[in-house]
């Protein structure tokens, strides 16, 4: 297995922390839900945010985008990066990355979604982050911070000690109009969570974990440049969600496929699946499609685990990535998946 690698270093309130839109610039349309998280950050966190200047810079290039991510890993004055948003094209950001200068710099780094593009970047150079926290979506969401966000977030950035996740009673999934300055004081609409699923619970597993949103995966996997060699994922827990382009089932099992082909998809003792977005702006609307697409997609995951790893653990519906609330979880950290006791423990 690939030795452990080198875990965030943890900030302290009064630090300063780089905001970076490593993607879609999404402070520059909607600045009033990005000021109200730069608030929360700093009230609720005690952290003093800088930004750089293609955080509210639509349609900055690549290489003005890697520019202010390399001096926010240079900068003695910033102690950790969070990105606001994800996006759909960070993957062109990492040619002008600088892997020499990040590693002599290693600082932590949260972000999700796109973000498991440098999550991913960052774990081939032996440096750990936390998949989550994204600022925009729930330092800004609307009515209050929810307070599981909240805490994993607080304990990856600044308190560290393990956490034992739970399943959340309700969840949201509909996403709030940003432009309309009535919802930031609205709470998200809540639907009964779904619990937990389980497969093969026979065994307990203590890993670094990898993974993160699957497209973003599988366009790695594409461009045959930033995933290694499959047998140096040999025993770690594969974290795996889909997006909020609500990808078909039909999908998501050939980009599993392809990593079955790979020799990749076998190399994880344990597989931990987060719950699927299955909405977008409230549709569709009938909560049984919502469900039938998670249920699809899970036995779609399925298919592909008893084809390619069929003695691999899996959980389900775990509130992670694309899902409020979101724990934050480690990326290249150690995550502990207990089968015999249906537990999960994440080691901020």
């Amino acid at each position: 297995m690939r030795p452990s690698l080198v875990p965030p270093p943890k900030l302290r309130p009064g630090d300063r922390v780089a905001i970076v839109s490593l993607g879609f610039a999404a402070p520059a349309v909607f600045p009033a839900v990005h000021e109200l998280a730069m608030r929360r950050l700093r009230t609720e966190f005690g952290l003093e945010p800088v930004e750089y200047p293609t955080t509210r810079r639509l349609d900055a290039s690549p290489r003005d985008r890697a520019a202010d991510l390399m001096a926010a890993f240079t900068d003695p004055g910033v102690a950790g990066i969070l990105a606001t948003i994800g996006g759909d094209d960070q993957l062109a950001v990492l040619p002008f990355l600088d892997p020499d200068l990040v590693a002599a710099h290693p600082k932590p780094f949260a972000g999700y979604s796109d973000n498991t593009n440098v999550l991913n970047w960052l774990w081939q150079l032996g440096l750990a982050g936390w998949y989550g926290g994204s600022t925009m979506v729930h330092l800004g969401r609307g009515g209050a911070l929810h307070p599981v966000s909240a805490r994993s977030l607080r304990a990856a950035l600044l308190d560290g000690g393990d956490l034992d996740l739970a399943p959340a009673p309700t969840f949201s999934e509909d996403e709030q109009d940003w432009a309309d300055p009535a919802t930031r004081a609205q709470f998200p609409r809540e639907h009964p969570g779904p619990g937990w699923i389980w497969h093969q619970p026979d065994r307990v597993v203590t890993a670094p974990t990898w993974g993160g949103d699957l497209e973003i995966l599988h366009w790695n996997l594409a461009a045959n440049r930033w995933i290694r060699p499959a047998e140096d994922y040999a025993g770690c827990v594969l974290l795996l969600e889909t997006d909020e382009e609500l990808q078909s089932a039909t999908y998501v099992f050939r980009m599993l496929r392809n990593m079955g082909e790979r020799g990749l998809l076998g190399q994880f003792p344990a597989v931990v699946v987060a719950l699927p977005k299955a909405a977008t702006f409230g549709e569709p609307a009938d909560l049984r499609e919502r469900r039938r697409y998670r249920d699809d997609q899970r036995e779609a995951i399925l298919r592909a685990l008893a084809t390619y790893n069929p003695s691999a653990m899996a959980v389900f519906n775990i509130d992670f990535g694309h899902t409020d609330p979101q724990y934050v979880l480690p990326y290249g950290g150690p995550l502990t998946v207990d089968g015999p006791a249906r537990r999960l423990t994440a080691h901020y």
